[in-house]
């Protein structure tokens, strides 16, 4: 079930950022709910990427404030977000195709075993807790120890879900994440995402095929350009209302 708070887990507000000659983004206001999957919808080049990573940590904004979790903050990179439970999956994953699952899984956090004054990886506490994590959550794998390169499309999406599930993250963020995908593969990952949104986390969910989040989102936020057009609850906008309201955009 939703929760619902009174302050939402993120507030953006007013942020503008500018490259050389270029305004990425003006005046954009933006929030996520607490348990909420937040849309985030526009053509190539409207401000989605810029937005996301000025939240993350990977730009700093030319003006506004952001705050998460009611605490006004100041990200000098994407650590600093993640330390406050902030986990992003780009399109390109960000997954070692040579390493193991569980080691992807634990990529940057492993664990470690001491035997005496010497420390080891701890591949048997990784594996089994990789396995736990993704069986939870109704992703079924040959083996922890295979390599990722191995693995379709979806299933690397679900690693990565699975992985911040596991992690405590808070707030969820999804680049394009259904982009190279079939219908079948497409639709365990939405089934992932509302799993992630049941055990508490906030969603958002970058795109720019509003077929693909339609089903599983709470509200929408469109840009264009750099400006925000409009922020909708899904009850009172179509998928149709919002590729017309893109489409007006163009030219």
């Amino acid at each position: 079930m939703r929760e619902e708070r009174e302050q939402p887990l993120v507030v953006m507000k007013n942020i503008n950022k500018e490259f050389g000659k270029v305004k990425a983004l003006k005046n954009v206001d933006f929030s996520v709910g607490h348990q909420e999957v937040v849309g985030l919808l526009g053509d190539n080049g409207a401000g989605k990427s810029t937005l996301i990573k000025i939240l993350v940590g990977l730009y700093p904004p030319d003006s506004g404030e952001i705050y998460f979790d009611e605490r006004k903050v100041h990200f000098s990179s994407p650590q600093d977000a993640r330390a406050l439970g902030i986990e992003t999956v780009y399109q390109d994953l960000a997954l070692v195709g040579l390493m193991s699952i569980s080691r992807n899984f634990f990529l940057g956090r492993e664990l470690i075993r001491k035997i005496g004054p010497f420390r080891f990886l701890d591949k048997r506490g990784m594996d089994e807790a990789c396995r736990g994590m993704l069986t939870e959550i109704g992703i079924g794998i040959r083996s922890p120890s295979e390599n990722v390169e191995f693995l379709s499309g979806g299933e690397r999406q679900a690693v990565s879900i699975g992985r911040a599930m596991h992690f405590g993250a808070k707030l969820l963020i999804l680049d394009e994440p259904t982009a190279a995908l079939s219908i079948k593969e497409t639709n365990k990952v939405l089934d992932y995402v509302l799993q992630a949104r049941e055990r508490g986390l906030s969603v958002i969910y970058i795109t720019h095929n509003i077929y693909h989040v339609y089903p599983i989102a709470n509200r929408f936020t469109i840009l264009d350009r750099g400006t925000k057009l409009g922020e909708f609850d899904k009850k009172e906008i179509t998928p149709e209302r919002i590729i017309e309201i893109i489409s007006k955009t163009k030219g």
